[in-house]
């Protein structure tokens, strides 16, 4: 029995080297694998697109390793790598420098999914922990580049080759930064990196981010700043539609000159669209006033445009300003770094008001803070001025370049032109507009605080009221909904027919039941133990009658017997019920017309006219009466909704 192991010996499921092994993060290997993932992607569909091209071409100029050999210069020349080209008539290469900006979205988003990815930050709060920032970064930006370089390796045999020392600097920046930010967001945007970052920044600004809500005020520049930066360029996108509308005839010129078949117009189309986002970075330069430059020595401005050289036929091109001084249609381009400055300050007079976007622990969206003074409202406007100019700065470096030697060695906005003046335009025209917006949230915040104490202390007030009104002890008192200001109403009473209703008379002289009330009736509070409605209560009377009254016999005399009352009973086998009554006497008339009908009766008859029509019909055939003993006379408390109960009648 020693060797023998007992059922309930149990051991763990997975050793611990594979629980290790699958709590372990991806680390290194999935950041490459991912980075290496998304360049594929980015380069694919390039190649996909030149290829589709390629084959719809009708004569095309090179085979298909000619086509995947410029797929491969675009995707370098949308990461800001100059290429060269040289296949020109002259035979001396010329450079190829203007980078559209659209092929540059594709791999940033891509490059920020495979970051965040490689993290494998995981939801759970129990779950394995994400893998190291640095490692993370590192195999991404690794994979990129390895994919990046055999691209530019590939493509250094064609027509259009990169350059190198474009490729050594532009292609790691062009990966580096995004894939920092998908890495910084996974972890939950933490603040460590940029207290590190706070130290080495100028002392001018180091002072605008002091102070115990420097994180609340830094954050709501940076969207403020994101705010004006896209007020500029959906301005100068809509600059460039408007001019492309005045220089409509010269555009479509332009478009058919280039080719004449519809695959060479449809790549056209391609490309101008690629460069939609350039032509408005420099249309916000020429809105901003700096301009931009068409070649050496040619700058188009708002106050002037200087002519511009022979430039090859191209629509976009096509919408550039007419040369000489500039008109009133010209300076109204102004309106748009007005927009960008008031769009600025109304953000940054939100934040300052005491208004968070942000959530935090705790705290929903959307939550109030402490306001700020007017020093420090200043102070993050100038900070948004700031961000704003430098990233017009950066997008005008982006847009710009090279498009040949000499004449055409430069193109787009001059960078360090148009950053300091946008930054300018914000500084300006958003500092007064935040200063009033801020005064003006804070006086009508506290107007509605206000507002609102005024309502809670009136409210208050008027919950109170009845408790010091009413005595100890005392039913509350019902209040009515008619409208405002209604006093308490009393005890509601019996319910009676509304005015011009239609009322139906029952066989018992009064009311139907399903007409005595046109309207729901409410509840009686003091219920009543016997209800005698009119039509159900004489009928059970008139029932009570006939089962009471024994049959009667040919044998007994008929005698004249009283009529019966209303509210007197007749005991059992009593044949008096059912007795024929005699004629009425001249007597019996003069008496009726003396005392009238009896009280009570609303119909205003005699119960001694005979019974109703539906009691008549139920009684058996009338024979021969009796002497009716004595007998007690009925309750008197029966009245009920349609009035008190009729007294018996005498004879």
């Amino acid at each position: 029995m020693a060797g023998v192991t007992l059922m309930t010996d149990r051991r763990p499921s997975l050793p611990p080297l594979l629980h290790g092994m699958r709590d372990r993060s991806p680390g290194l290997g999935a950041g490459l694998l991912g980075g290496a993932v998304a360049a594929a992607l980015g380069l694919g569909s390039l190649a996909v697109l030149v290829l589709a091209l390629w084959i719809s071409s009708p004569y095309p100029d090179s085979g298909p390793d000619g086509a995947l050999h410029v797929a491969a210069a675009l995707w370098l020349l949308g990461h800001g790598v100059e290429l060269v080209r040289t296949d020109t008539l002259s035979g001396v290469p010329q450079p190829v420098g203007v980078s559209p900006l659209l092929l540059l979205a594709l791999p940033m988003w891509l490059l920020h999914r495979a970051a965040r990815d490689a993290t494998d930050a995981s939801p759970e709060p129990d779950g394995p922990p994400p893998v190291p920032a640095r490692t993370a970064w590192t195999g991404v930006v690794l994979g990129y580049l390895g994919v990046g370089t055999a691209a530019a390796l590939y493509c250094s045999g064609g027509e259009l080759r990169p350059h190198w020392g474009w490729v050594t600097v532009c292609l790691p920046v062009a990966a580096a930064v995004p894939a920092a930010a998908g890495v910084w967001t996974a972890h939950g945007c933490p603040r460590g990196p940029l207290r590190r970052l706070l130290p080495r920044l100028p002392g001018p600004v180091r002072a605008l981010l002091s102070g115990p809500d420097a994180w609340a005020r830094l954050t709501a520049a940076v969207r403020a700043a994101a705010a004006g930066t896209a007020v500029l360029a959906g301005g100068g996108a809509l600059l460039v539609g408007v001019s492309l509308v005045l220089h409509g005839d010269v555009a479509r010129a332009s478009f058919l000159q280039l080719t004449a078949g519809w695959t060479g117009r449809f790549a056209v189309l391609l490309l101008g669209i690629a460069l939609i986002p350039n032509a408005a970075v420099w249309s916000a330069s020429y809105a901003l006033g700096p301009g931009f430059v068409l070649g050496a020595g040619h700058l188009v401005r708002p106050l002037a445009s200087d002519p511009a050289p022979l430039l090859p036929p191209f629509p976009l091109l096509a919408a550039v300003p007419d040369p000489g001084p500039g008109t009133r249609l010209d300076w109204a381009v102004g309106l748009v770094p007005v927009a960008a400055g008031v769009t600025v300050a109304w953000f940054l007079a939100r934040a300052a008001a005491g208004w968070r976007w942000r959530t935090g622990a705790g705290q929903e969206a959307g939550w109030r803070a402490a306001p700020w003074s007017a020093l420090r409202t200043a102070g993050a406007l100038v900070l948004a001025a700031l961000l704003c100019g430098t990233a017009v700065a950066l997008l005008a470096a982006l847009s710009g370049g090279r498009l040949g030697a000499g004449t055409l060695a430069d193109f787009g906005p001059v960078w360090w032109q148009a950053g300091p003046v946008a930054a300018l335009w914000i500084a300006v025209t958003g500092m007064p507009v935040a200063l009033v917006s801020r005064a003006w949230r804070l006086w009508r915040g506290r107007a509605r605080a206000a507002e609102r104490a005024g309502r809670a202390a009136t409210g208050t007030g008027a919950a109170r009221a009845p408790r010091t009104t009413a005595g100890r002890g005392a039913a509350p008192t019902p209040l009515t909904t008619a409208g405002k200001g209604t006093a308490n109403a009393p005890a509601p009473q019996p319910s009676k027919p509304a005015k011009g209703a239609r009322t139906a008379s029952a066989p018992g002289g009064g009311q139907l039941e399903d007409e005595l009330y046109d309207f729901l009736p409410t509840g009686d509070p003091y219920p009543r133990a016997w209800r005698d409605d009119d039509l159900p209560g004489a009928s059970r009377w008139e029932a009570l009658r006939a089962a009471s009254t024994p049959a009667r016999t040919e044998e007994q005399p008929s005698t004249p017997t009283p009529p019966p009352s209303a509210g007197t009973h007749r005991p059992a086998g009593d044949p008096a019920a059912d007795a024929p009554r005699p004629a009425d006497g001249p007597a019996d008339e003069a008496s009726r017309s003396v005392t009238g009908p009896a009280a009570g009766d609303p119909s205003g008859r005699d119960e001694e006219q005979g019974p109703s029509p539906a009691t008549a019909a139920a009684e058996p055939p009338a024979e021969p009466a009796r002497p009716a003993p004595p007998h007690p006379a009925a309750p008197s408390d029966t009245s009920g909704p349609s009035g008190p109960a009729e007294p018996p009648t005498t004879a």
